[in-house]
This record gives C-alpha cells, sequence and structure tokens, in this order.
C-alpha cells in the first residue's frame, strides 16, 4: 500500500475521529462511538478483539454566573464539579499560607495568585500528586466553604492550552468550584468581605466507556504494546490530542494484518488520559499486575502529526540492539528525528514499571510543551494536522516493529 492511500485513509479515520463524532470525552457518547468504530477496524483487519468496560461519569454543564451588588463576572463550571446555587462573603486567598490561616467555613472563596498558578492534581491520582497539593485539598475539605472561585492564567505545562484553566478538576472532590481568568479575578478581589452570589449548573452523570485491546503474532513470552489514547478533553475535537494517535494504530492495524512475526503485538487505545481519574490506564495496570516483564517494548502515541516540524520518537531506557533498530528507523525514515524525552504521556505507565518504552509525537509538541495554546482547547482541530507526518509515523513504527527480531 502506497503512502497516498495511507494518506486518504488517515483522512478517513480522522474526519470520522473528529468531525462526525463531535466528541470524545469520557463518558459521553461520542466516545462510545469512538471506541466501536476502533473496535470494528481492528476486527475487519482479523485481530483478536476486545472491550474493557469501564464505569465512569460523564458532566454536562449549563453554564455559571457570579453577582456581587450591581456588579457581574464571568465564570465558568470547574469541569466535572457539582453544581450550585449559594450566597456567602468572598474570602480571598492568594497563598498556601493564607490558606492555613483563614476561616472559609460557609465562605465563597476566592483562590488567585501563587496558589492557583498550577491546575491541581485531582485527589485520588496516583501517577504524580505533589505532597502540596494534596495539602491543598485536604485543607479544603476540612474548611469547608460554600463554593471555590478560581482566578487562573496559563500554565500550559499541566493544563494544555486553555487560558482561563479548570484549577480543579476532580469528580471525587465534592466542594463545588468555578473557574475565571486572572484579569476578572483582579476586579472581584476588589469585592474582599462582601457578599457575592454565585449560580453553577452542573450534573455528575454515571456512564460507561471502554477500553479496547487488540492483538495478533506468536506470544512466544514477550509482547510489543502499541498504544494511544482514545478520549478527548471536554469541548475539544482533540485532533493531534490524540485523533492522529487513534489513526496510527489503525493505520497499523492495516499494515500488520498480516504479522506472523517472533512477538506478541498487542494494540491498545486507552481511554482517560485526559481525564481525572484515569480509569482506562488504571484498569489496565490491574489486568495487567505480574506481566509488565513479558512486555518487550511500549510504542506510545499522542501528539502526533503536527502540520509544522518532524516527527520525534523519543527513547526510554530502550535496550543497545533495540536503539540500534530505532536509529536505523529514523534515518530511513522521512520528516523523523530522534525527540528528547517527555513524561506527560501513557508510555509514563510502561516506563514506572521498567519497560522500555518509544513515545511518537510532534518535535514541535515537544519543543513547546509549556507554551503551546494548542491543546485542550477549540484550535486543536484538523486544520493543524499534517496527513503526511501522520502516515510518515505509522510507516516509521511498521518499520521498526518489524525490524525486531
Amino acid at each position: 500500500m502506497n503512502n497516498s492511500e495511507l494518506i486518504s485513509i488517515a483522512r478517513e479515520h480522522l474526519s470520522s475521529l473528529c468531525v462526525a463524532i463531535k466528541e470524545r470525552r469520557v463518558g459521553g457518547e461520542g466516545n462510545r462511538q469512538a471506541t466501536s468504530y476502533i473496535k470494528n477496524l481492528f476486527m475487519d483487519n482479523g485481530w483478536k478483539t476486545e472491550e474493557t468496560l469501564l464505569s465512569v461519569m460523564d458532566w454536562k454543564s449549563d453554564g455559571a454566573s457570579l453577582i456581587c451588588g450591581e456588579e457581574s463576572y464571568e465564570v465558568f463550571p470547574s469541569l466535572y464539579s457539582m453544581g450550585c446555587r449559594v450566597s456567602g462573603e468572598l474570602v480571598p486567598v492568594g497563598s498556601f499560607e493564607e490558606l492555613e490561616r483563614s476561616n472559609i467555613r460557609r465562605k465563597l472563596l476566592l483562590l488567585y495568585g501563587t496558589i492557583a498558578s498550577e491546575q491541581l492534581m485531582p485527589k485520588n491520582f496516583v501517577f504524580y500528586n505533589p505532597e502540596e497539593h494534596r495539602k491543598i485539598i485536604a485543607l479544603l475539605e476540612r474548611g469547608q466553604p460554600e463554593a471555590i472561585i478560581c482566578a487562573t492564567g496559563r500554565n500550559s505545562a499541566v493544563a494544555g492550552g486553555a487560558y482561563p484553566f479548570s484549577l480543579i478538576e476532580d469528580g471525587d472532590f465534592d466542594i463545588p468550584s468555578v473557574y475565571m481568568k486572572d484579569t476578572e479575578g483582579e476586579r472581584l478581589l476588589l469585592q474582599a468581605g462582601h457578599n457575592v452570589s454565585l449560580k453553577s449548573e452542573a450534573e455528575r452523570i454515571p456512564q460507561t466507556a471502554f477500553n479496547v485491546i487488540a492483538g495478533k503474532g506468536n506470544f512466544s513470552g514477550k509482547r510489543i504494546v502499541i498504544s494511544a489514547h482514545v478520549d478527548a478533553k471536554i469541548g475539544t475535537p482533540g485532533a493531534i490530542d490524540n485523533a492522529t494517535g487513534v489513526t496510527v494504530l489503525l493505520l497499523l492495524a492495516k499494515l500488520l494484518s498480516e504479522y506472523d512475526g517472533d512477538y506478541w503485538i498487542e494494540m491498545v487505545a486507552f481511554n482517560g488520559e485526559d481525564y481525572y481519574a484515569v480509569p482506562g490506564q488504571m484498569r489496565y495496570i490491574e489486568q495487567n499486575q505480574g506481566n509488565f516483564e513479558n512486555v518487550l517494548l511500549n510504542i506510545n502515541i499522542d501528539g502526533a502529526g503536527y502540520l509544522e516540524g518532524p516527527s520525534a520518537f523519543s527513547p526510554f531506557s530502550l535496550p543497545d540492539d533495540i536503539y540500534e533498530k530505532l536509529v536505523e528507523v529514523i534515518k530511513d525514515s522521512h520528516n523523523v528525528v530522534e525527540g528528547e524525552p517527555w513524561y506527560q504521556g501513557d508510555h509514563s505507565i510502561f516506563v514506572q514499571y521498567g519497560c522500555p518504552a518509544v513515545a511518537v509525537s510532534s518535535e514541535w509538541f515537544i519543543e513547546n510543551m509549556d507554551s503551546q495554546e494548542v491543546t485542550h482547547t477549540e484550535k486543536d482541530n484538523l486544520s493543524i494536522v499534517s496527513y503526511e507526518r501522520v502516515v510518515e509515523c505509522a510507516v516509521a513504527i511498521y518499520d521498526f516493529v518489524t525490524s525486531l527480531k
């Protein structure tokens, strides 16, 4: 199959995932449509395929409003927050130390400044959860404010390109919260000590989602796991985060449809990388306890196919023989380079369990991870995708996998 044919197929997959399917948020109907689409294509290409059922929470919102006297302020319900209709004294807090000594019980708490500069990790998030974040959450729950108003700026490293960003994004945290721009927070700060009224229309909805896992090859004791997450942030098309990664998986399903090599190849469409509870990842870890030692290699695709610059294959703890094969593939591939290490993706699961890994992304995305304004926004749409880069990633991974003996 030549590249022009693969580009045509890639266009079809990306149009299905980002246009025909309106949104791939975990728990939403579009997410289930996407996993069904993936499952059917794996099966059509002769892969042994299974779905893993996940109990998740969908969430919907009809907006929020904040009023103090005659003044109104633009606010947004924090993702996965409970709704509320509350009034009370506004208490501003700008630092951890100030939170420790403030009486916030039954107040409307405004978090701004230093304490609102970095998105708080969800309280039950196990992969990365700084001690200071855990202490802030504990102080908030112990303090029992009526609701929390968060004034945030930009922090692309942890919140993507969104401005403002949802400081608290946690379905396990039950104090209602909203967020606003830092500039709007400066206005609201002038109302400290005054009575404010907050209304947030938000609802949590128990739902289901699925991982999709497909396999092919000869299981001689070792497996190659190729992964990408199917979910997208609420309200975004999720083109390079991560419909392009899923499309690479689907192209590989076709390219490797006749694979009968030395290893078992496992394709994993994870569900939950952009969701507070990472349910698909947690379920996969549970299923694989004691079995990570038989993973020869993980190849995870996330952020691939950006229209500017080459694709980047970032190695993590590769044995010398596998690294040499990767170097050969990169040398022979068009617009593919060796990338710098980065950890904000599902390859980190395998790295933490001692598995060699390669993270496949876009060099632009890696270099601009701390400043980009694309992911987790509506800008992450098909206009920023290079279909040629997507196909080049798939072909390079195919060459890499089939070179391993």
